[in-house]
């Protein structure tokens, strides 16, 4: 295998696994694993694929729920952001597109407990208050994806800079 692909695929699994370690809510780096995969893997179907499946493994132990499929929306499209970063991976468009993803993550998480669920009424009031009670957790995706985009991509940047091999997109 390339080193740059292995070592990509290496932070993603390691990033996905971080999830079943203790932490605050939404304090993982789910949101920074899908925008490194989508800036570092050059073949689309390693970038959806490895952070898709690296979920899957993770939500096995942890458990299922009714919103999955919003939860895996959320990281598809944050590997879509992760490929607008593709030669561009520097501190500002990263810690941007950090932003952006929580933000996004909170907009589809919190409309799908309120499709799927009973806890709120099926009206436009409803899904306010059930973006309402999804502020403290979009605090902590604030925070946790902004602090972990700069753990993956900066420790491989400055992996990039002691091993030259590192630097060169992988073909796969």
């Amino acid at each position: 295998m390339n080193p740059r692909l292995t070592t990509v695929l290496a932070i993603v699994l390691a990033a996905a696994m971080m999830r079943l370690l203790p932490h605050p809510p939404n304090v993982t780096p789910v949101a920074a694993m899908a925008l490194f995969a989508g800036a570092h893997f050059a073949d689309k179907r390693l970038a959806f694929g490895v952070p898709l499946l690296a979920m899957l493994l993770s939500d096995l132990v942890l458990g299922l729920h009714s919103t999955l499929a919003f939860v895996y929306a959320g990281v598809a499209l944050t590997t879509m952001i992760g490929m607008g970063l593709r030669g561009r991976a520097r501190p500002l468009p990263a810690i941007g597109a950090a932003l952006l993803a929580a933000v996004l993550f909170y907009l589809l998480t919190n409309f799908g407990v309120w499709l799927t669920g009973t806890m709120y009424p099926h009206t436009l009031e409803g899904l306010m208050a059930a973006y309402a009670a999804g502020l403290p957790f979009l605090r902590n995706s604030l925070l946790g994806d902004v602090f972990w985009t700069a753990v993956l991509f900066g420790g491989f940047q400055a992996l990039s800079q002691h091993w030259r091999v590192l630097r060169t997109p992988a073909a796969a």
